[in-house]
């Protein structure tokens, strides 16, 4: 059946970026919920001289948003946080879980599921508990356990196949043999919240860890006598790191250290954004610890402890590129590409492609967002002269 105008929509005069690069004066042709290799004659068309088009942002570590949580809200909350990142340019995202008991989480898993049995999300990350009480972070001390991989698997039976990442300090006993299961199931072992040493974090990567969670953050630091885990995760091509991009959790060396040794291709910009992102300063629950926002970063009222972010990736994408000088095209793999291939995703969105979803951000020179469009629908239509 040929594309009908009225259903048909064509972005015209951006800076467009592409898988192969950035196209001057492009043109991006939606129809329906899918971009398009063409447009019929008088569909409507959208003069975007000024901007860049990119694709939607994919955040693949993420506990909420817009005053609701991902990992206790209902089911209207979660929607509520979902729509939150929409509005800040991030069209497909994974829910992540804190530490809790056992059963909690697996209850957890099957609310949760459904939403990725709607498509309102892309998957769950379960943060927790199988991580090291020495790297803990804002995870409650006395709810951490061993990554048994039985309590692993009853995870991921209760996620009903929506499970798409699990962070294990695999140093811990069943660390390696979880490793293995998650591979083995087509899942995520994401090495975070770790106390390994070099050599233990290599032995993980050979036993099938891909992702380095929030590299740097919860994990011992870099020492020239014992390089720890980051070494490893930095110079391992089959690793992918996540960095947060917000100016309180990286310096911007430490930012620019992570790309030049990993390569864009190999670099994931996520949020790790709690209750507060796009909401406010306040004091919020992350799962049973009470965290204090103040002018915009989160900390555990007990101990002090960074507590997540309140980062958009929309925040994210203009600090690299603006503050940190990462090319756009580079930015664009880490905030869409990469993740959207990591959660297995990639054939639908991450990248401007004919028939893929027409999931995209509108910026204007100053990388501010003006529109977001999901599915071929504007979530914020930009504004035109």
């Amino acid at each position: 059946m040929a594309p009908r105008a009225a259903d048909s929509t064509v972005l015209a005069g951006a800076r467009v970026v592409l898988p192969t690069g950035t196209v001057e004066d492009g043109r991006v042709a939606v129809e329906g919920s899918r971009i398009a290799g063409r447009a019929p004659e008088g569909a409507r068309t959208i003069d975007l001289a000024g901007h860049w088009v990119v694709p939607g942002f994919v955040d693949m570590h993420n506990h909420g948003g817009g005053g609701a949580s991902f990992t206790s809200g209902t089911v209207d909350e979660v929607l509520t946080g979902i729509r939150t990142h929409h509005e800040h340019g991030t069209t497909t995202m994974v829910a992540s879980t804190v530490t809790g008991e056992m059963d909690f989480l697996a209850r957890r898993a099957g609310v949760l599921s459904e939403l990725v049995e709607q498509g309102d999300l892309a998957g769950i990350h379960f943060e927790g508990p199988f991580i090291s009480p020495c790297r803990k972070g804002a995870h409650s001390e006395e709810l951490l356990r061993d990554p048994d991989p039985a309590e692993v698997r009853k995870l991921l039976d209760a996620a009903r196949g929506a499970a798409r990442m699990f962070t294990l300090a695999t140093e811990l006993p069943g660390g390696i043999d979880s490793v293995r299961l998650l591979a083995e199931h087509g899942v995520i072992a994401a090495i975070g919240h770790t106390d390994a040493t070099y050599e233990q974090t290599v032995e993980a990567i050979d036993a099938g860890a891909t992702v380095a969670t929030h590299l740097f953050n919860a994990m011992p630091p870099l020492a020239h006598r014992e390089p720890g885990p980051i070494a490893a995760l930095l110079e391992d091509d089959r690793i992918t790191v996540e960095l947060i991009n917000d100016g309180t959790h990286l310096h911007p060396a430490v930012l620019e250290l992570a790309y030049r040794h990993k390569g864009a291709g190999r670099v994931a910009l996520i949020t790790d954004a709690m209750d507060a992102a796009g909401f406010g300063d306040g004091r919020y629950q992350l799962g049973p610890l009470a965290v204090e926002v103040t002018d915009g970063v989160a900390r555990l009222v007990e101990g002090g402890s960074i507590a997540g972010s309140t980062l958009t990736l929309d925040t994210a994408f203009r600090r690299a590129v603006v503050l940190d000088r990462i090319p756009v095209e580079d930015v664009v793999r880490s905030i869409s590409a990469n993740p959207a291939r990591l959660l297995g995703v990639d054939d639908r969105v991450g990248s401007l492609e004919v028939g893929k979803d027409a999931d995209l951000v509108v910026l204007d020179e100053d990388f501010v967002l003006k529109g977001v469009m999901r599915r071929g629908e504007w979530i914020i239509e930009p504004k035109t002269a």
